[in-house]
């Protein structure tokens, strides 16, 4: 088989499909492989019919049809199968040959596999690719990172197929060193599920606190969706609102409200723990959709349990433009938290991320997409050394400005008895984050008691350790110390 294409791509599902339509769209000869390879004769009989295709019905044959360094893509179902597939792959490949992973693979798996990929003579990236299968054929966000090598020579495809910002910019840049790419996307999926989490509350209190119709919302999230809050969810969630099946019924009413997840909202979750970081509201979003996967369970317990609530009686238009401001303050805790975990995984696994980059590359293709991340990218441009977007003046100035709109939300919907875990989180975490005086102290005291942990005291210098005999006859023998 002579050596034409510029690029493979393996996994021919509807993602796979897509991308590999969006490169060839771009100028780039593909060979494609699937492991059932009627898949590859069905894509080059239908929707790749007479394009710059080449179908290959083996890896062998994959890896002969590619120019040099030969470049991979692997879409193919995170975990195992990605290690068998490497496997397969490299005695076939050159040193200077570049496998690269498109799919949501836990960013440790990466660290490993750009070990043993560069151990072997070869190169290894883990991208991650935001946008779904829209995105894939038209422009997704993309996060490569891995082997620092193969960067100029993937960087003209990816940026050719990349989405681009309204100023033109391509979305997607190099994030790092092995396990960075995949990390970023983690992170932006964390961040996925605190937004559509957020939204969902206000939808919540609009439509059981105030009685709102759909029609009523949708015309309130279109409006919003003009203003600062303009975004490629709060616009989906303007057309899901309108939506009308075949009979004129709505078609969100009729859905199950038991939500799935595929685990890389978890995953951030306990990558926030491992490393200390108080990743509040995704964690609450998480938890949110593991409290909605127990329907059964809650229909019974809405019999049985009945809340004592007050009803609202106040003003329902200055309700619903307190939501504005609540979600809009809110959505800057996700991304103060979301950076924090970021700013954090960078010194742990030594990665120099590009903050302000990372804004950039998620304005466009990808399902966090919005006109805030522009501001997020000027906080970063003002200071590379930012600590926290809360200590940013324009972030700053925007939650502080909102926070009794939001207060009036968290006291109208527990009033209501209506769940807003993410939207309450967050201001919990607002007034912790901005509390020089935790009651701390007397944790400490209750540890230092019951385990002789011992605590630190601010009429000394940080980093001298304390313990009380609290019972008089506990002795003077210590635990170790702790960690802050």
């Amino acid at each position: 088989m002579n050596a034409v294409a510029d690029v493979g791509l393996i996994g021919l599902a509807v993602m796979g499909e897509n991308l590999a339509l969006n490169m060839e769209s771009r100028g780039f000869h593909v060979a494609v492989y699937n492991r059932t390879t009627a898949r590859v004769d069905a894509f080059l009989a239908g929707r790749a019919k007479g394009r710059q295709f080449t179908g290959t019905h083996s890896p062998a044959e994959l890896v002969a049809a590619l120019k040099t360094p030969r470049k991979i893509v692997m879409l193919v179902k995170a975990g195992k199968p990605v290690d068998e597939l490497i496997e397969q792959l490299l005695p076939l490949l050159s040193p200077g040959d570049i496998l690269i992973d498109g799919g949501n693979s836990l960013f440790t798996d990466t660290i490993r596999r750009t070990a043993r990929v560069e151990q072997a003579g070869m190169l290894y990236v883990g991208s991650g690719v935001s946008g779904g299968e829209e995105g894939a054929l038209n422009g997704p966000s993309l996060m490569p990172g891995g082997s620092p090598a193969a960067w100029p020579h993937i960087k003209p495809i990816f940026q050719a197929i990349c989405a681009r910002t309204p100023e033109g910019e391509p979305c997607c840049d190099w994030m790092g060193e092995n396990g960075a790419g995949h990390f970023v996307k983690m992170v932006h999926n964390g961040i996925e599920y605190g937004d559509m989490q957020l939204i969902g509350e206000t939808y919540d209190v609009m439509k059981r606190v105030l009685g709102m119709s759909n029609a009523e919302m949708h015309d309130v999230f279109a409006d919003w969706n003009r203003r600062e809050l303009d975004s490629y969810l709060i616009e989906i969630t303007r057309d899901i609102l309108a939506y009308r099946d075949e009979s004129g019924a709505a078609t969100l009413d009729v859905i199950l409200d038991a939500a799935g997840q595929k685990g890389t909202g978890k995953w951030t979750a306990v990558e926030a723990l491992d490393q200390g970081i108080p990743l509040t509201l995704i964690v609450e979003a998480v938890f949110a959709r593991a409290l909605s996967a127990a329907h059964g369970e809650r229909v019974i317990a809405e019999k049985k349990i009945r809340p004592d609530v007050i009803a609202f009686n106040g003003d329902k238009a200055q309700l619903v433009d307190d939501l504005r401001q609540a979600l809009y303050a809110a959505k800057i805790i996700s991304y103060a938290q979301g950076y924090q975990l970021l700013r954090n995984a960078a010194k742990t696994y030594q990665w120099n991320l590009n903050y302000g980059g990372i804004a950039l590359v998620w304005r466009g293709g990808c399902i966090i997409r919005s006109a805030f991340l522009g501001d997020i990218k000027k906080a970063f441009d003002r200071d590379h050394e930012l600590v926290n977007l809360l200590l940013d003046p324009f972030f700053n100035d925007a939650v502080a400005s909102r926070q009794a709109a939001w207060r009036r939300v968290a006291v109208a919907a527990v009033q209501s008895g209506i769940p807003i875990p993410c939207l309450s989180s967050a201001l919990a975490y607002f007034d912790g984050y901005r509390s020089g005086r935790l009651p701390a102290n007397l944790l400490q005291a209750q540890r230092d008691y019951f385990g002789a942990h011992t605590y630190e005291r601010i009429d000394r210098p940080r980093g001298e350790f304390f313990h009380t005999d609290w019972t008089g006859h506990g002795g003077a023998t210590t635990s170790r110390s702790y960690n802050a």
